[in-house]
């Protein structure tokens, strides 16, 4: 049986972590920033979990 490739695109936007949950950046945080206010910001910038619904998608993207 072949080796499965990962997708690549899915690869530069999430990460697994040690508990196999997958991490990316949060949206809303590349433009338009001067009507968001500091605390929104600051919390952007944290990582986001992906939620457990995708995590079955991801799997198959990330193996």
């Amino acid at each position: 049986m072949p080796k499965i490739k990962t997708h690549r695109g899915a690869a530069k936007r999430f990460k697994k972590t040690g508990t196999g949950k997958f991490k990316s950046e949060h949206a809303f945080h590349s433009h338009i920033l001067g009507k968001k206010s500091a605390k929104r910001k600051r919390n952007l910038r944290k990582l986001s979990v992906a939620h457990h619904a995708d995590a079955g998608k991801l799997k198959r993207l990330l193996p």
